[in-house]
């Protein structure tokens, strides 16, 4: 796919926006024509070439999504090296080590990624990202414009190169760093054949129609849209802008994470075509509220670095499933699904990763998913590491989490809470819609929480869920300290909220720090 787009680019409406941006007022404005991204590609591409980057070579790249990503991917595919990914947000500990284990020849940097590194690091702290000196990345080039005590553009005296024909065949693509501390990072390495693999499952499922706007920032979003002919709009950063550029794009397929879907909705932003959704658990209710507002179709996908997209499923269906767990839908065409003897989900087909990297290859993606297979289709349980250990029984969050998605709940996390000797106590910390009626929420929570049986929380918490990580995912972590927080503060002196269930119904559920 990606050798057809670059032909493509090239051959096809090159005066044709390809990518396009959002101004204040939500209108489109192009940030780059097919005939653009095909010249950057080019030109990144005859530079890296010079530099004597080719077949096995590595490339570190840290820019933000947009064009200039997107035809560095390019130039790097087209030579036969390998893009490994590098985020500013992880901090220069872990950046040494991904360095240290991934060893590009050269590391691709925009201006915002080296201001991080040197010379704006005070204001990089406050957006909470972190680089090492730009001695210690190696060799930097920058991409895109350059701005004081930025190394040298990526094609600076670089005159009339012709890089060589694209390659042809198999090869590492690209490396994605996923957990790991920093004594030993966890890269996961994937080949130009499930790289293709896995945009073509994306194109399959989303079928976008040419000449009509995508919106989304994710390589799996960019790629097969231009391959297919549609301009993709990168989403603002704004809620409130995101949401003008929500209707007045009126995109024909539309992919935010549920974090980016929830912001939307509280400045009651409208939706259009299908909508997709991943990165972080959606809920029925989610999706719901997204149809509500306009989508004709809410999906929720079900994917992993290693292998994406794995499943998918949509709002109807997700919503008819009375079944325990959360439902992710049917595996997608090719993917194969099965669960080992623990519960722990496995997947394996075209789009998985090949290893990790320093690993011998391996058919089969372990998910840290404990899962069932339901007719066909894939029903969640939670994260093994995830587990809840009260006296003696284990007790699996993801199993019930989905049940107390009521109307009127954001988020609901079930976390464990120390409570000596090893035990834990079980605590349910529930996100409500801003402006739901405490009344209202407390009476649609007691028949959930009954259910639950013996994995009926000690406590129930009303707060505001941190979250983490580019994707904003629920921090379980981050939830549980807070939860032990509000719990201790109630031991000192009841300053603190706390909900507990009794007979099935949420008594004093008064939180400290809570905007329910």
């Amino acid at each position: 796919m990606l050798d057809a787009l670059a032909r493509d680019l090239r051959r096809r409406d090159t005066h044709q926006p390809a990518v396009l941006g959002a101004d204040r007022a939500g209108a489109a404005r192009v940030l780059a024509t097919r005939g653009d991204l095909a010249d950057l590609a080019d030109r990144y591409a005859a530079a890296l070439h010079a530099r004597g980057i080719g077949p096995g070579g590595t490339v570190g790249v840290a820019v933000r999504p947009g064009p200039r990503a997107l035809a560095v991917m390019l130039a790097v595919h087209r030579l036969g090296a390998r893009a490994a990914v590098l985020d500013p947000g992880a901090g220069p500990d872990v950046l040494r080590a991904r360095l240290a284990v991934a060893r590009p020849e050269v590391v691709l940097a925009d201006a915002t990624a080296q201001a991080v590194a040197g010379w704006a690091r005070p204001l990089a702290r406050r957006a909470r990202l972190a680089l090492p000196d730009l001695a210690e990345l190696g060799p930097v080039a920058t991409i895109g414009p350059r701005l004081p005590g930025c190394a040298p553009a990526l094609d600076a005296g670089v005159r009339s190169v012709i890089p060589p024909r694209p390659m042809d065949g198999d090869g590492d693509a690209v490396i994605v760093f996923t957990s790991g501390t920093t004594s030993r990072p966890r890269a996961v390495v994937h080949t130009r054949a499930s790289l293709a693999a896995g945009m073509a499952a994306v194109a399959g499922l989303v079928a976008p129609e040419a000449g009509r706007p995508v919106l989304g920032g994710t390589f799996f979003v960019l790629a097969p849209s231009l391959a297919s002919g549609a301009p993709v709009a990168l989403p603002a950063r704004s809620p409130r802008v995101l949401a003008r550029q929500l209707v007045r794009l009126a995109p024909q397929a539309t992919y935010l994470t549920p974090p980016q879907l929830r912001a939307v909705l509280a400045q009651g932003g409208r939706f259009s075509g299908r909508v997709w959704t991943g990165s972080a658990p959606a809920s029925a209710g989610l999706l719901g509220r997204v149809k509500e507002r306009g989508a004709v179709q809410a999906w929720g996908v079900y994917a992993l670095t290693e292998l994406f997209p794995a499943a998918a499923v949509e709002h109807a269906d997700k919503a008819a499933f009375t079944g325990e767990g959360d439902l992710v839908g049917a595996p997608l065409p090719g993917v194969v699904a099965r669960t080992d003897s623990s519960g722990e989900l496995l997947l394996s087909g075209p789009a998985a990763r090949d290893r990790y990297l320093g690993e011998e290859p391996d058919p089969w993606v372990a998910t840290g998913d404990r899962a069932r297979l339901c007719d066909g289709r894939i029903v969640l349980a939670g994260r093994a590491k995830d587990m809840v250990l009260r006296q003696a029984e284990n007790i699996y969050p993801g199993l019930y989490e989905p049940a107390l998605h009521v109307p009127g709940v954001e988020v609901a996390l079930l976390v464990g809470v120390p409570a000596g000797d090893g035990d834990e106590r079980v605590v349910a910390v529930v996100e409500p819609v801003r402006g739901t009626d405490r009344a209202a929420l407390r009476a649609a929570l007691a028949r959930p929480l009954e259910r639950m049986g013996a994995a009926r929380p000690d406590a129930v918490l009303l707060a505001e869920i941190p979250l983490s990580g580019r994707s904003r995912k629920p921090d379980r972590a981050a939830t549980a300290r807070l939860a032990a927080r509000i719990l201790a503060g109630h031991a000192e002196g009841g300053r603190a909220e706390r909900g507990r269930v009794k007979g099935g119904r949420v008594k004093g559920d008064r939180a400290k720090g809570s905007r329910a």
